[in-house]
């Protein structure tokens, strides 16, 4: 299992603060909250369920990166998101763990069992409050919504005094009544009132508007944190994230790689870096421990199998590239030319260890450590053998090739299905063909089939031997490297009765890896059947 590696956040502040102290902190000084929703809003995107295993590891790298708050699912929403959140509540000891709520005694009740365990823990609980949402979503008048608000904030008072309270669609909400019910869930314990822009459709300016007139017009707001939660559909959540702490808010709802529904979320690597770069125009301060974020978002994207664009900000392969030759030549006589920031402050380090078949497991351990990973003693041997393996295929290892074997590894953790062996002919002359066998939950089975192409057949020796029903509208590959012996990175996605998984995985035989990285969603279906969609989601 891989843990980022430990080191001083920038801004010291005491992990463990008391939920009054934080409120202090967050309200009279500069410091912002960072809530991270990846294992709840992020896990909404198409294709993105992590198992309880997968969200574990991402909570850990979460927490040891300095996150204030992990919102680690919604636990009506099905028996596998409940479990999750329970094992992270268990085992997260520094931040808040949050647990997802409808306002409605269920919802709110579920949450609570499932958080029992958490040294310190948050229910959050929401309601629309537009009249869009309230008329044809909720098919409810103002009065009643309001009724619920209260009713719902005091439930959830009874198990912690933590309580986030949101509006759903609060952009398009009604500014009195919006007041109105922030008032009253503040009168009824919620400490924390979250404002989404819940469809992405604010203009910086004018959500900054929004926590200017809730600052000025709501008389208790001083007595709770304000928080924000903004979509990216028009590109601009990191915006209208960073604008509305200048207007007043002092949480920011964020996700790893910006992952989310629709076209996701405010990404936590943008917020975090923005302020730390211009500090000058953004003075506030957080826990984020900024050497760790490449870390997480290669976990993440591992893990979800959502390849990061080239051109994503802060951590895309091409974020700190540069190819122009008048780019190079100012690069060349002093960095700030154009880099506004130092890639060790991401993470990125350059490389000191060259990696070959001659290496040793020291060295091997001593890399990975540069690249942001510890891992435990059998996963180490594990990679270390995977490593030995590549060398042999490859000239030359880069630090992408170790990253990519580190994360196929941990993406192919606790498996029901497993890859044994894989034979393929294929040519001009002969029907292309696979010889494959699966061990599936401990059994070998075997198939041979006959595709239209080599990958066709493959994939049909996988249906000959689990069989399933469902569709391919993604397979995707990417080299990890350049030159040929360079690892495939293969993306699969399958969906089956409206669910949708990815698969990911790396090799230098593209063949091997696009059955890999089958089988990896593969095992997410079959994970992912058992589970069922929440009536209505949160934004």
């Amino acid at each position: 299992m891989s843990t980022p590696s430990s080191e001083t956040a920038e801004t010291t502040v005491n992990p463990v603060q008391t939920l009054a102290e934080q409120a202090v902190a967050a309200a009279s000084g500069e410091r912002v909250v960072i809530f991270d929703t990846t294992l709840r809003d992020g896990e909404q995107s198409p294709g993105c369920s992590m198992t309880v295993e997968e969200k574990l590891k991402v909570a850990e790298v979460l927490e040891a990166m300095g996150v204030d708050v992990i919102e680690a699912g919604f636990p009506i929403a099905s028996e596998g998101d409940f479990q999750a959140v329970q094992a992270i509540a268990k085992k997260v000891k520094n931040s808040v763990v949050c647990g997802l709520a409808r306002a409605s005694a269920g919802d709110i009740d579920r949450a609570a069992e499932a958080l029992a365990p958490a040294e310190r823990r948050r229910i959050h609980t929401f309601i629309s409050t537009s009249p869009l949402h309230m008329k044809f979503k909720l098919q409810l008048d103002p009065e009643e919504v309001h009724r619920r608000v209260i009713e719902s904030v005091k439930r959830a008072r009874r198990y912690t005094d933590d309580v986030e309270w949101s509006c759903e669609d609060g952009s398009r909400s009604e500014r009195d009544f919006l007041f109105r019910c922030i008032e009253s869930a503040i009168d009824a314990g919620a400490t924390t009132i979250n404002i989404p822009d819940t469809v992405g459709y604010a203009y910086p300016e004018e959500f900054a508007d929004l926590i200017r007139a809730i600052k000025n017009n709501v008389p208790n707001i001083d007595k709770a944190i304000l928080s924000v939660h903004c979509h990216n559909d028009l590109g601009l959540a990191v915006a209208n994230s960073l604008l509305a702490v200048k207007a007043g808010a002092r949480q920011i709802e964020c996700t790893i790689n910006g992952i989310g529904e629709r076209a996701g979320n405010a990404a936590l690597e943008e917020i975090v870096m923005a302020i730390r770069t211009r500090h000058d125009l953004l003075p506030y301060t957080n826990r984020i421990v900024t050497r760790d974020i490449m870390k997480a978002s290669r976990l993440v994207s591992a893990i979800t199998g959502f390849n990061v664009q080239p051109n994503k900000a802060i951590v895309g392969a091409n974020a700190f590239a540069h190819e122009s030759g008048i780019h190079q030549d100012g690069m060349l006589k002093h960095s700030g030319t154009y880099e506004i920031m130092r890639p060790e402050d991401v993470g990125l380090v350059k490389s000191t260890l060259v990696l070959g078949k001659h290496s040793g497991r020291h060295a091997f351990k001593k890399k990975l450590e540069e690249l942001g990973y510890r891992l435990g003693e059998n996963a180490l041997e594990d990679a270390f053998v995977r490593f030995k393996q590549l060398a042999d295929r490859k000239k030359e290892i880069f630090d992408e090739d170790i990253v990519a074997l580190v994360d196929d590894q941990i993406q192919s953790e606790d498996q029901r299905v497993r890859l044994v062996s894989l034979r393929v002919e294929c040519g001009t002359e002969i029907k292309p063909q696979a010889d494959l066998v699966l061990e599936v939950d401990g059994e070998q089975r075997s198939a041979r089939s006959i595709g239209d192409g080599p990958v066709d057949a493959i994939f049909k020796a996988i249906r000959a031997i689990v069989p399933h029903q469902a569709s391919l509208p993604l397979f995707q590959i990417n080299a990890v490297t350049e030159g040929t012996d360079a690892q495939a990175v293969v993306t699969v996605r399958l969906e089956e009765g409206g669910k949708s998984v990815n698969g990911q995985a790396a090799d230098t035989d593209t063949m091997v890896a696009s059955c890999r990285a089958y089988v990896a969603a593969l095992n997410k279906l079959l994970t992912k059947r058992a589970r069922t969609a929440p009536a209505a989601l949160s934004a």
